[in-house]
């Protein structure tokens, strides 16, 4: 009788949340190659809420396989202490090979398991970030779904995209809340560089920088190492690399070209097989 009445005995509420991933866990091992299917399974907001995850398949489709060191700034569930982790177990079951991290300004330590760690603190803290980036070894991916403060969003990048490696992705989530006074954005400002869309949408001038004519310019961080950017709805990926494919016509920032510093109708005008390109409008 005391052996049966055992048995019938409720799980501890912590025993059972373990068996539930450990079985998520079995269940993904089928899924592992399709990000959207192991998004629905482990219920993040990245696919639904919103749809995401399609274009980081694009993204990371042919990384996957790597070993790789991702971290993830908002581990979710607010303060709930008792909730979060649903991205961050997506991750370790897509990128089969690599370590994941999360950050979040709660202690979300609970949710640690193998190949999941967490930290808690500020994204805005430059001592915290740094000594975290030194704990792990290295970034290769950096994704910021944490507080969505406009003012948090830039500085963290600012802090985060020179410890990224090189061939690194920095990604930024819900970049609606640019135009959200409420997240310090602006909807009547859309160009403010305090907004996250005013500061981001002007470095896309970084990648081309070797042909912007100004004397005496040094390139900036962003200069040498932004080679691609990516804004989809409410998503923006920055791609790390060597930016230094140098110009066809300038050198050092500096062109003594007629054609460039005069314009096409002068230059035209003493090479008549020279046509330009007009785009006729109907």
């Amino acid at each position: 009788m005391e052996l049966k009445s055992l048995f019938l005995r409720p799980l501890p509420q912590g025993v059972i949340e373990r068996l539930h991933r450990m079985r998520l866990q079995a269940t993904a091992l089928r899924y592992s190659n399709d990000l959207i299917r192991l998004g629905q399974l482990f219920k993040t907001d990245k696919w639904g809420e919103h749809w995401y995850l399609r274009h980081y398949e694009t993204h990371f489709r042919s990384i996957r396989g790597k070993r790789l060191n991702l971290l993830e700034i908002g581990v979710g569930g607010y303060g709930d202490t008792t909730k979060g982790g649903d991205s961050l177990r997506m991750w370790k079951a897509y990128f089969r090979h690599s370590n994941i991290f999360g950050v979040d300004i709660y202690d979300k330590r609970q949710f640690e398991e193998k190949r999941i760690k967490i930290f808690q603190g500020s994204q805005v803290d430059q001592a915290f970030l740094q000594d975290m980036v030194d704990q792990i070894g290295g970034v290769d991916i950096v994704i910021d779904d944490g507080s969505h403060m406009n003012a948090h969003v830039i500085r963290t990048f600012e802090i985060l995209f020179p410890l990224l490696r090189r061939d690194g992705i920095y990604v930024i989530e819900d970049t609606q809340t640019s135009y959200w006074p409420g997240y310090g954005g602006s909807s009547s400002d859309l160009s403010h560089p305090g907004t996250i869309m005013g500061y981001f949408t002007s470095l896309p001038h970084s990648i081309n920088y070797e042909e912007i004519l100004r004397s005496n310019y040094s390139p900036t961080e962003f200069d040498r190492n932004i080679v691609a950017m990516h804004f989809y709805h409410n998503l923006i990926f920055i791609c790390k690399g060597d930016n230094a494919e140098g110009s066809n016509r300038i050198h050092r920032n500096y062109m003594s070209d007629r054609f460039i510093l005069e314009g096409i109708d002068d230059h035209l005008s003493s090479n008549a097989s020279v046509q330009p390109y007009r785009r006729e409008v109907s």
